[in-house]
């Protein structure tokens, strides 16, 4: 939520003048208007639900982005971000949304020496002993990236990502499609 309090003061106080106008409305005009917003909204999800278009909120500070959208099969590789469904553990049910970076692809070698992990020579980052949650954590271990495997990762220190044995490499039937932040 960080972030969004300036942008929906300034929504609030943009719209305040009008909305109390429309306060003064007849009940008539309050239907009229309601129902518009919600059939154009509704149109909105439907398109986007059918040309693949998911959208997803960043809840933690693991990427600078709130609001992501992802498209269901759009081609993706190194350097792109993804959206993948968690196939459970840590604080998270099975099927979240995960919004992640590709840091290595299928024959890329990933290295550890201790908890600092590679992906060929790009540093990842460290994997912390435990979750800002307390959950135990074990680095993944090192080697080859299998086929239809993936490494994603953040730059971000707390971001639970292939760093991690718990998360591993992504299969690439997890993986939704390629992701786009929003704000």
């Amino acid at each position: 939520m960080k972030g969004l309090v300036v942008p929906s003061v300034v929504t609030v106080l943009a719209v305040a003048p009008v909305a109390f106008a429309w306060l003064k409305a007849s009940r008539r005009t309050w239907l009229v208007a309601c129902t518009s917003v919600g059939a154009i909204g509704v149109a909105g999800w439907v398109a986007c639900a059918a040309y693949g278009w998911g959208v997803t909120e960043n809840m933690t500070d693991s990427l600078p982005g709130h609001v992501y959208v992802h498209r269901k099969g759009e081609a993706f590789g190194k350097g792109d971000l993804v959206a993948y469904r968690w196939q459970g553990g840590a604080t998270y049910p099975r099927g979240t949304i995960f919004i992640k970076k590709i840091v290595g692809v299928p024959g890329d070698i990933v290295k550890t020496a201790g908890r600092a992990v590679w992906v060929g020579d790009g540093y990842v980052g460290m994997a912390k002993p435990f979750s800002k949650a307390g959950v135990a954590l074990q680095p993944a271990a090192g080697g080859v990236i299998g086929e239809g495997e993936y490494f994603v990762a953040t730059g971000h220190p707390d971001s639970l990502d292939s760093r991690y044995a718990l998360s591993g490499n992504v299969k690439a039937f997890q993986i939704i499609g390629r992701a786009y932040e929003v704000f």
